[in-house]
């Protein structure tokens, strides 16, 4: 084990408190991920930064389920996804690969989501993307990047294609594959990932009525947006103790 990944534990080899805190936080938003319905099997991933470990991060085992991932099972690796924590579980290379991309382009990514939910697909796959019909297509306002499928095995090319089009913006739709989030908090990129989530689904089932659609006009567009973004606190403190309190109710197992 390295000099940095030491240093975030404790003499008694125990992770810190703030790893420890993180921990909880990441196996809680896994775990609300499956009770979304968000998971694909044991593919797709959520990683976070361990706090004062520089290019360290958690993610989950490869072959676990989302609704399997608790504190003790997530694995701690480096940029380059070699494992540096207690735990010698194998990882998706192929998966973390765009995790760490983003992770390195993006100071402020305390957490990256990467989903393969379905109406993030649906909405991707349409040449408009994502319309601002709904108060959850409008937090996104002018800040949702989107990214060309390039098939499944990430390249170091493509890695640079993607933080590119993501650039500083908070969500991706990654055309005809999945969505992403990136937030300065984990429970920001979870909030996030719910209104993004909820944005395409609106948009789904009024496109499905068959009838033209009423979009706001530009101009309160950007005023919507701008309520909606706020003083550009981290998103998602007022909402995740409650998350955590369902989670508690239906999946407590997280915190094993």
């Amino acid at each position: 084990m390295d000099r940095l990944a030491t240093a975030g534990r404790t003499a008694c080899g125990h992770p810190s408190p703030t790893e420890w805190q993180t921990r909880i936080d990441l196996a809680a938003c896994y775990r609300l991920c499956a009770l979304y319905g968000w998971d694909d099997g044991i593919y797709t991933h959520i990683s976070a930064a361990v706090p004062d470990e520089p290019g360290h991060y958690l993610i989950n085992a490869f072959g676990m389920r989302f609704d399997e991932v608790a504190v003790s099972n997530l694995v701690k690796v480096d940029s380059d996804g070699n494992v540096v924590g207690p735990l010698a579980a194998p990882v998706n290379q192929s998966g973390f690969r765009l995790h760490a991309a983003v992770h390195e382009a993006r100071p402020d990514a305390a957490c990256v989501m990467h989903l393969h939910n379905l109406a993030g697909i649906a909405v991707g796959m349409q040449e408009s993307g994502l319309l601002p019909l709904s108060p959850y297509a409008l937090r996104f306002y002018g800040e949702l990047a989107y990214h060309d499928y390039e098939g499944i095995a990430m390249t170091p090319d493509e890695q640079a294609r993607l933080v590119h089009d993501l650039g500083a913006r908070p969500a991706m739709l990654l055309r005809n594959h999945g969505s992403l989030t990136v937030g300065r908090t984990i429970p920001e990129a979870f909030v996030l990932m719910e209104t993004l989530d909820r944005a395409c689904d609106v948009q789904l089932r009024a496109q499905a009525a068959g009838v033209p659609l009423r979009q706001p006009p530009s101009a309160m567009c950007v005023t919507a947006h701008a309520q909606l973004r706020g003083d550009g606190a981290p998103e998602g403190v007022p909402e995740w103790p409650a998350l955590l309190r369902r989670l508690d109710a239906a999946s407590p197992r997280y915190r094993n």
